[in-house]
């Protein structure tokens, strides 16, 4: 049987993955209240399609920090990825670059930013980084992402610690001993996999490693170290977005972390609109959460986001059959949003206007 969405990746992986692994990758935090809100959120939007407007050629390319997409699309930053599939993140970035995406390597990936730059030469990269309590950890990091030819630096803000994930603490999670986190050597590349009794093996190594001291100062930092453009993730208010632009980033993504941080914030799809507004003339709006459908996309980029990440889906795709999942998940979602561009009447991303869609309240009255 054919796979023609998200979701049919999502039960081909359910029926593959190990329970750790599984729960790992598809849990929220708290009651995932916020888990949830992330796709009900689209669904309380409605399109406003526009009628006998020629959509016989479809340009749906774009350019975000000076790369060329031939999408608005990238693949988002997600953890430990060898769980899923050998093939791990060197297949992600692959198949990203054969979709003409952007691919954003973890920090906590299994693979090396050296050995995926190596395996996936002609992907655009960039590097999501956490600030470690060893500063030259952090630094060393960024010189070895600056030298493996990394575009970008994105910057994780909301996660001093991890969220409560159950699900984790439930299994004791741990990375299986196989595997250890590439970018590092001892206690900092195992540390995930032994976690202790009643524990979550990803929360303790975090607890241990990050530095929860971490201001807005610290960008001046980061700047000071790196030629590279900062991103930073998991800005859900306007407030922080002010402070994003104050404090020189080159663009930031809406995000409320995969919904794995802290229960009952907004949807990012919820949130971008305020950001967009506080700061859309002057840095580059992304956002990730919740995109599993071309709508979806298409909303956001109405909202005001230049482009969109997902993270879940290359995983489901990933664990399912490899880079060849992930390459086939892409199409689909590429597919899906070429109808949606064509059926709203938009053959550009430039004749995407923000009144093709409104929340749902707009047709409350009739």
């Amino acid at each position: 049987m054919a796979l023609v969405c998200v979701e049919d990746f999502e039960k081909k992986a359910a029926g593959q993955l190990e329970k750790n692994a599984l729960d790992y990758y598809r849990s929220g935090a708290g009651e995932q209240f916020t888990l949830g809100l992330n796709r009900d959120a689209f669904r309380r939007l409605r399109l406003r399609p526009r009628c006998l407007r020629d959509v016989s050629r479809l340009d749906i390319s774009c350019e975000i920090l000076g790369e060329r997409m031939k999408w608005p699309l990238g693949i988002a930053p997600t953890a430990m990825q060898k769980m899923a599939h050998p093939d791990g993140e060197i297949g992600n970035a692959r198949a990203a670059g054969k979709a003409g995406s952007i691919f954003i390597l973890s920090t906590l990936s299994t693979t090396s930013l050296e050995d995926l730059a190596a395996g996936a030469p002609d992907t655009i990269k960039w590097f999501q980084l956490y600030i470690y309590k060893d500063r030259t950890i952090t630094e060393k990091l960024v010189r070895r992402a600056e030298k493996a030819n990394f575009r970008a630096l994105v910057l994780t803000i909301d996660a001093p610690i991890f969220g409560h994930r159950r699900a984790d603490v439930r299994n004791n999670f741990s990375l299986p001993s196989h595997l250890t986190l590439g970018n590092f050597q001892g206690v900092k590349a195992t540390g995930v996999g032994h976690p202790s009794s009643g524990a979550s093996g990803i929360n303790e190594y975090v607890s241990s490693q990050f530095d929860p001291t971490i201001t807005w100062k610290d960008i001046a930092w980061l700047r000071s170290i790196t030629h590279l453009p900062i991103v930073v993730k998991g800005v859900l208010t306007a407030e922080d977005a002010v402070l994003a632009r104050e404090f020189g980033c080159a663009g930031l993504i809406v995000s409320n972390h995969g919904a794995r941080q802290i229960d009952t914030v907004p949807a990012s799809i919820e949130a971008l609109p305020e950001i967009v507004k506080a700061v859309g003339e002057d840095l580059v709006v992304m956002l990730d959460g919740g995109i599993i459908q071309g709508n979806d996309i298409f909303k956001a980029l109405a909202l005001g986001a230049k482009t969109v990440f997902v993270g879940r889906p290359a995983v489901w795709g990933l664990a399912y059959n490899g880079q060849k999942g992930v390459e086939q998940m892409l199409g689909v979602l590429r597919k899906d949003f070429e109808i949606t561009m064509a059926l709203i009447g938009c053959p550009t991303l430039k004749d995407i206007q923000a009144s093709m869609v409104v929340h749902e309240s707009h047709y409350a009255k009739l």
